[in-house]
């Protein structure tokens, strides 16, 4: 997992975790705080792994795949677009009427799905072997 320095330069951390923010931070400390809240949830999660792991896809794409009913799918949709780990977009295709509607993850939705819970996950047996209270005497 990547991670950036964010020790001052007499070694220590900020006292005031709003001071982990670039001076000129694209977001702020509540928006990062409520991604990290959205995603906490296991539909929102699915939606997410699948959005970054398989591309764009449809409501009805999502539907199926998830095995998940419209107005839940669409609420938990919606949780995510409002935090910004989803964008909604629309485009006409060839040979259709109207517009199609897709969901595909932002640049802030990969990164906090694989270098957050993803890598959570990933980095479970070196935690495993971290906190193992059994070898301690």
């Amino acid at each position: 997992m990547a991670t950036n320095d964010t020790r001052r330069a007499s070694g220590s951390i900020p006292e005031d975790p709003e001071d982990l923010l670039p001076e000129e931070s694209v977001l702020s400390l509540d928006e990062y705080l409520a991604m990290h809240a959205a995603v906490g949830h296991r539909t929102r999660y699915e939606i997410l792994y699948r959005l970054v792991h398989s591309g764009d896809m449809s409501p009805k794409e999502l539907e199926e795949a998830m095995e998940v009913d419209d107005s839940t799918l669409h609420y938990h949709l919606n949780k995510l677009v409002d935090v910004g780990l989803v964008e909604k977009r629309q485009r006409t295709d060839r040979g259709q009427d109207g517009l199609y509607t897709y969901y595909r993850a932002t640049v802030f939705g990969e990164v906090t799905l694989t270098e957050g819970v993803d890598e959570l996950i990933r980095g479970e047996q070196e935690f495993e072997a971290m906190y193992d209270s059994s070898d301690e005497e």
